[in-house]
């Protein structure tokens, strides 16, 4: 038994070193192609996404395999008393299904880690609709508030008076802004208020979420926005990294301000959909 869950740690830390090395010989048949950068870098996408689906194959049958093997012993770990196991054996067992929960928790890991990669490396392929993204905030603050208030969280807004029509994917930008809402929610795990405020300029609608967090170090705020930038345990590193693809796409902007003990917050404009003429400040609630 011993063996066999040490051969499942080996095979886990074969997959990824293995298809680490067939993607640099991949980047570098590409590169020999002398093709032009943009050709590169699509050509980069595709076999990443395609790489990332190939480890997911061998994942998901060994986490099979895990489920299965910890069902067969737990089984004989509970086995009627005529059958009893030797109490070294019973420990033996006890100490299998430990391991064997470790391993699985570190699959479920790596699937997260492929699921938010294979977000980031796809081409987002909006599915734009015309409306009022005070209406869309609006909604996702419904959605938060109830997990907002369970962490000791006071959610503020304030939305421009005038609508804020854009040309949007619904679902694309309210993944953004949750992702924005939880970041705000792990930099203040003692509780604090976050803000989600609107403003309407002339050609563009203005969204910010502030929190009053623990703020990011100057020196990390450069990269943010990179992949696997994030030093929060247990994050992918990808969220923000894919919410500025996102926000890109819309043709839009996101940036950051921090200050380390008072907060951070976040920025997005994006085009409006007709043509503006004022800016209108936020009534505060």
């Amino acid at each position: 038994m011993n063996e066999f869950i040490s051969g499942v740690c080996v095979a886990s830390l074969v997959v990824v070193p293995v298809a680490a090395v067939l993607f640099l010989r991949k980047v570098r048949q590409v590169r020999d192609l002398g093709a032009r950068r943009t050709d590169i870098e699509e050509e980069l996408t595709r076999l990443t996404g395609e790489l990332a689906h190939e480890i997911r194959n061998p994942l998901s049958t060994i986490k099979i395999n895990l489920k299965l093997t910890e069902e067969a012993l737990t089984d004989v770990a509970s086995a009627e008393p005529g059958n009893a196991l030797s109490e070294p054996h019973r420990q033996q067992l006890a100490s299998s299904l430990r391991k064997i929960t470790v391993i699985r928790k570190e699959m479920d890991r790596l699937e997260q880690i492929l699921d938010g990669f294979l977000r980031y490396v796809r081409r987002p392929d909006l599915q734009l609709a015309t409306m009022d993204v005070n209406e869309l905030v609006s909604d996702m603050i419904d959605f938060y508030s109830p997990q907002a208030h369970s962490r000791a969280l006071t959610v503020r807004h304030g939305f421009s008076v005038e609508p804020l029509v854009c040309r949007i994917d619904p679902g694309a930008l309210k993944q953004v802004l949750l992702n924005l809402f939880i970041n705000a929610q792990q930099a203040m795990d003692q509780g604090g208020e976050l803000l989600i405020r609107t403003v309407r300029r002339p050609d563009s609608a203005v969204l910010q979420i502030s929190d009053t967090g623990k703020g990011i170090p100057p020196d990390k705020l450069p990269t943010i926005f990179r992949p696997y930038s994030s030093s929060r345990s247990g994050g992918t590193g990808l969220g923000l990294a894919t919410a500025r693809k996102i926000i890109e796409a819309h043709h839009g902007t996101i940036s950051v301000h921090s200050e380390l003990g008072k907060g951070t917050s976040f920025t997005i404009e994006l085009p409006l959909a007709d043509t503006g003429s004022e800016t209108s400040e936020p009534a505060e609630s």
